[in-house]
């Protein structure tokens, strides 16, 4: 059978690029094109494909049986749009609500952008409304198998968090070791608990 698409995704500012350089280190090809420099909001890189921003237009690139074993990065909103007909392996970011939106907020603010004027309690509810019903669109898809990744759990226990994902995406042989070490627990900002 062939190899799965490995899609990464999550929230915006949930760790799917720490995610998608976890699995650069152990070894997973990525479908990335370098377009989006790393900044100070990821100083790591962001492992994205500008593709992914057009897919409610054009997915048929997803469908190529070439990216079988590789990763890719599609937002959370974007997932309804990933072209039925193949497996996909879904590693979903989640990470503390307050903490997103803070992150989220300080990187509009670092481009200049401001505030989008939405006050955090609408924008956490808006958020906590398309997670659930993309939580049961994800359980109804045959076509996908899903593993949910704690971003504070990954940055506390690293290799505990790779062994889970290398496991999630066998029979791809990753290194575990290296996926571990491309944590960097000091990027780890915006925290809704200073003490943890």
């Amino acid at each position: 059978m062939t190899a799965p698409l490995i899609v990464v995704s999550g929230l915006p500012r949930s760790g799917t690029s720490m995610m998608m350089r976890m699995l650069h280190a152990g070894g997973m090809p990525l479908v990335q094109d370098d377009k989006r420099a790393a900044d100070e909001d990821n100083p790591r890189g962001y492992f994205e494909d500008a593709r992914v921003k057009k897919l409610k237009d054009d997915n048929g690139w997803l469908q190529d049986p070439t990216l079988a074993g590789q990763g890719v990065k599609i937002i959370s909103l974007l997932l309804y749009n990933l072209p039925p007909g193949r497996l996909y392996r879904v590693i979903f970011m989640e990470r503390r609500m307050e903490e997103v939106l803070a992150s989220q907020k300080k990187m509009l603010e670092r481009q200049g952008m401001g505030s989008d004027g939405i006050p955090d309690e609408i924008m956490d509810h808006k958020f906590r409304a398309h997670l659930s019903g993309l939580r049961g669109w994800i359980e109804e898809n045959q076509d996908i198998m899903c593993l949910r990744v704690s971003y504070h759990d990954a940055v506390a226990d690293p290799l505990a968090c790779a062994r889970r994902v290398a496991e999630f995406v066998d029979p791809l042989e990753l290194d575990v070791d290296a996926m571990a070490g491309a944590v960097d627990p000091s990027l780890y900002r915006n925290r809704a608990d200073q003490e943890k």
